[in-house]
């Protein structure tokens, strides 16, 4: 996914002039939050703040700036009859002749906002992982995407993607954030055992999800349980996933509903598993 400030610095590098758009307030029922941004070049535009006759005004606006030399303005528009639009909030938008100052401030935030994101650790470059990683790398996350065969990886890895090339897939899972997602689908079903195993036992996960079938689960459950596993561990597990919401087993398909499935987990309060209950201690008289 290309930031918006990678595009304000190519417009800029070149010599292109761009107003930068942002939402200042969204009170009420609006189609973009406050933060959000696009840049409005005489040309081409960037980003999104919603859409509809709130961004047509604000292109229009923009491009009326870059021809009078506006260096800036604002914009109150209510989000009712008078737009066509029938969200009933109220949007203000801030626009402003974008300059170095404009493109060091643009990367500092988006610096921030990409700290704040959730980690997903994806385990796997086969087929279906890498419809995985070009299905998530527009998405709002942190994505660590880890095999140990470099010949799996395709030759351009998604923008914002980081690439992990290690025989021991528990390292980047053992110093992973708390909250972190993972997604557990290898060449080998030891290994997804090895690594669903460990997430599941970390009990800070915010989803932990096994490519397979229902036969898939029922075995690492009982595996899980031989070792003297918490077995509660495993109502945090989805698996099969993806394709146990409609059969279809395309990897395209089932990237695109085990996107949404995290995003959903991603939204959910964390709520830590509670530790192990400490042996009794026998008492001597």
């Amino acid at each position: 996914m290309t930031t918006l400030s990678t595009t304000l610095s190519t417009w800029l590098s070149q010599g292109a002039p761009a107003i930068l758009v942002t939402v200042a307030e969204a009170r009420g029922s609006t189609p973009r939050e406050e933060g959000a941004g696009m840049l409005v070049g005489r040309q081409a535009c960037a980003g999104t703040v919603g859409g509809g006759r709130l961004e047509w005004t604000a292109i229009a606006t923009a491009r009326r700036m870059l021809e009078d030399g506006s260096a800036a303005e604002a914009l109150d528009l209510p989000l009712g009859p008078a737009t066509g639009q029938c969200c009933g909030g109220h949007v203000v938008l801030r626009l402003e002749r974008a300059d170095a100052g404009t493109l060091a401030a643009l990367q500092e935030r988006e610096r921030r906002e990409l700290t704040a994101r959730p980690t997903l650790l994806l385990f796997g470059a086969g087929h279906v992982g890498r419809a995985m990683a070009a299905a998530f790398a527009p998405l709002p996350l942190r994505l660590l995407w880890i095999d140990g065969r470099a010949q799996e990886f395709p030759e351009t890895i998604p923008a914002g993607v980081e690439r992990i090339l290690t025989d021991s897939p528990l390292d980047p899972l053992a110093s992973a954030p708390a909250g972190a997602g993972y997604l557990v689908l290898t060449h080998s079903h030891a290994l997804d055992f090895e690594i669903a195993e460990a997430a599941l036992r970390r009990g800070d996960a915010a989803y932990v999800g096994m490519i397979g079938s229902a036969t898939k689960r029922a075995k690492f459950e009982r595996w899980f349980r031989a070792r003297g596993r918490e077995a509660g561990a495993l109502e945090g597990l989805a698996c099969p996933i993806g394709a146990a919401l409609t059969g279809d087993k395309r990897p395209e398909v089932i990237a695109a509903l085990a996107a949404a499935e995290l995003l959903m987990a991603f939204a959910r309060p964390l709520t830590p598993s509670p530790p192990p209950p400490t042996p009794a201690r026998s008492v001597h008289s």
